[in-house]
């Protein structure tokens, strides 16, 4: 599980945890699994993608994603496929009327009717201010960024060149799935790792389907009872308030804390430093990651925890 160069995944949006993967996989790495790399929220991928294991369970209630990332695996999208598909769209969006909207919406409709995985690569990197956001149909409804010159050569290869990456490292014995995180989480065994990236109560909660307080206590529950070693990222404050969820749930486990500016957001507030944290349910003695005065938690806390709950 050693990281050199960070894999960028194609698919962008809000949240993406592409700064974070050093410090959560130097986390993962203290648990030592010897199974199975397992993801309940699975979002852009961008932290399984770094993760190094042979053998996954990615899934995400976002069947659009999934199906774009099963489509790399297939072989239906090759690098060759993408750089063709973003060339002809670039030829398109630079000379459509109203600065290219004109064809954003042609890309959008078409999308919206046939979910086309090439599509929501488009619809990914076109959309305003990096956000991906689909409405209760699974409609995507994000405008556009307003650049028509948006795919030019550079930006293609980029592109490109990051399906090719995703393409190398996933393999057949990774399993996606779109499904709750409920029915993954019980799937995992001792031997196996969860890491949890799911909405953030109180930000992110219109990636795909919300997320609301029953949702995290359900989460809570489930990640309480696994036999499994897990890693949950959530947020534990910024400038305007604290995540109650912290208090009220999650200090029961070993929390760390650091700092992370997200760039994309429609709302100011999203749009700053906030205090990212990882709480987990094994010792974290070697992760000098204590820096707003949180205490570890005993194992025997965490054993009276399982048994109450």
């Amino acid at each position: 599980m050693v990281i050199k160069k960070i894999i960028v995944p194609p698919i962008k949006s809000q949240g993406i945890k592409t700064k974070l993967v050093p410090w959560i996989m130097d986390v993962a790495k203290i648990a030592q699994p010897t199974g199975r790399w397992i993801e309940p929220f699975l979002g852009t991928g961008v932290v399984a993608f770094n993760s190094g294991f042979k053998q996954a369970i990615l899934n995400d209630t976002n069947p659009h994603i999934i199906n774009f990332y099963k489509s790399v695996q297939d072989g239906t999208i090759t690098p060759a496929l993408a750089k063709h598909y973003l060339e002809q769209a670039n030829e398109q969006l630079s000379s459509a009327e109203e600065n290219g909207y004109v064809y954003f919406r042609e890309v959008r409709n078409r999308f919206n009717k046939e979910f086309a995985p090439l599509d929501l690569l488009f619809l990914s990197r076109a959309g305003f201010n990096g956000m991906m956001r689909f409405g209760g149909k699974g409609n995507w409804n994000i405008p556009f960024c307003k650049k028509p010159n948006r795919f030019a050569q550079s930006y293609t290869t980029k592109i490109v060149n990051q399906v090719a990456k995703v393409k190398a490292v996933i393999n057949d014995n990774w399993t996606f799935t779109n499904k709750s995180f409920a029915d993954i989480i019980p799937l995992a065994t001792a031997d196996d790792i969860i890491y949890c990236d799911p909405p953030y109560y109180g930000r992110y909660v219109d990636y795909y389907n919300g997320w609301k307080e029953q949702d995290e206590e359900l989460l809570f529950t489930l990640l309480s009872e696994t036999k499994a070693k897990f890693i949950l990222s959530t947020w534990h404050h910024n400038d305007w308030r604290a995540n109650d969820m912290i208090e009220k749930y999650w200090s029961k486990f070993n929390i760390i804390t650091k700092d992370h500016f997200y760039h994309s957001g429609g709302n100011i507030e999203n749009r700053r430093t906030i205090v990212e944290a990882l709480v987990c349910n094994f010792e974290l003695d070697t992760i000098n990651g204590h820096n707003h005065g949180l205490k570890e938690k005993t194992k025997i806390e965490q054993l009276e925890l399982q048994w109450t709950s």
